[in-house]
């Protein structure tokens, strides 16, 4: 096995991004999961909102760019671009839409948006990067009797075992971003299973956990910086799920997904390869780099704050309008998805401004 072992950060790059990676080739993301921006409009429409508020605040610029990292086929731009020209106003004339990503592009986006594999420089406006950070490749460190190690796998079949040694950088990262282990103790393998389905075991997804084992988001630290450093006036926004220091899971988040079901995190491009962000450590390196402070919300509070609260429609309504009052109950439900706290409403939104206050885009 060692002869064909990786570290994981370099397994996940080849499987995600490689030639044939995941995310390269095939159906994009929306063909195997379920992300806010593929689940209801109202996510885009939240958003929107987000623009025209920001739009204002930058004193309307010419062109306002949204730059989407992490585009997937284009859809969340796409919707953006609608609600501009339904909108009142010359926005939609001001706009210049520009997806980032390595997949190639897709041949029925519209000519509107442009397609590159880099993050362009100079963006005034919305920088996106919508469940883009989980997918950053991140090593996995493992406590030894001789310190903490990276961990190796095969990425034919997911097979670990410990590697080198951490570098000075990694290990300071760890140290300081996960204090629940400042010291490496190795820890007893613990087997447990998990499904997609609900709580009873599933053959299917055996995960093994180590004792002590964690996630070095270095690297996802670096990357959020890289594009916050692409920004002259306007917010970075990014929107995935995350853990802060003083709760860090267990074990780690590393897992895989399928066709819409949660499987093995086995690196050989047939799956998504995916683990929780640190947001608290790629938010303190974006203001670094920013020198402004940072705002982080749940996705709950955030699109509360952006008009969609996901209240129920008046009973009322039933009786004096009944295609109405079933159109606001599909979107009050729509929005209780996005909202769900046990869901996608666990996500936290990360807003890093560059020269505009955020409390005001984001007031009730």
């Amino acid at each position: 096995m060692n002869s064909t072992a990786l570290r994981w950060r370099d397994a996940m790059d080849r499987a995600l991004y490689g030639p044939t990676g995941f995310f390269v080739a095939g159906a994009g993301p929306a063909g195997h999961f379920r992300t806010s921006v593929h689940a209801s409009p109202a996510f885009a429409a939240a958003v929107f909102r987000l623009v025209s508020r920001l739009d204002a605040a930058l004193g309307f610029p010419t062109p306002f760019d949204i730059v989407d990292v992490g585009a997937g086929r284009g859809e969340l731009l796409r919707a953006l671009a609608t609600l501009a020209d339904e909108a009142a106003g010359s926005l939609s004339s001001r706009l210049r839409l520009t997806a980032v990503e390595l997949a190639p592009r897709p041949p029925d986006l519209p000519p509107a948006i442009g397609w590159t594999t880099e993050t362009p420089t100079g963006i005034t406006g919305l920088l996106l990067a919508t469940e883009w950070l989980d997918n950053v490749p991140v090593d996995v460190a493992v406590p030894t009797e001789t310190g903490w190690r990276y961990q190796l796998v095969n990425p034919s079949t997911g097979e670990e075992t410990p590697g080198p040694p951490l570098t000075d950088e990694d290990h300071t990262w760890l140290t300081h971003w996960h204090p629940t282990h400042p010291t490496p103790t190795p820890g007893p393998v613990i087997k447990r299973f998990a499904s997609a389905e609900g709580p009873e075991p599933d053959a299917n997804l055996l995960i093994t956990e180590y004792g002590g084992r964690v996630e070095v988001g270095r690297g996802r630290d670096l990357a959020w910086a890289g594009v916050v450093g692409r920004l002259r006036r306007g917010v970075a926004l990014g929107v995935d799920y995350g853990h802060l220091r003083q709760a860090r899971p267990v074990g780690g988040t590393l897992t895989g997904y399928r066709g819409g079901r949660q499987v093995p995190p086995v690196p050989d491009g047939s799956c998504d390869v995916t683990a929780h962000v640190a947001m608290d450590s790629v938010a303190a390196a974006g203001e670094r780099v920013a020198g402004c402070a940072y705002t982080l919300v749940s996705q709950r509070e955030a699109l509360r704050a952006l008009g969609a609260d996901g209240g129920r429609p008046p009973l009322s309504l039933a009786g004096t309008d009944p295609a109405g009052y079933v159109r606001a109950l599909a979107a009050a439900s729509a929005v209780a998805e996005l909202t769900d706290p046990a869901g996608l409403g666990g996500h936290w939104w990360l807003l890093q401004p560059v020269g505009v206050a955020v409390d005001a885009l984001m007031a009730r």
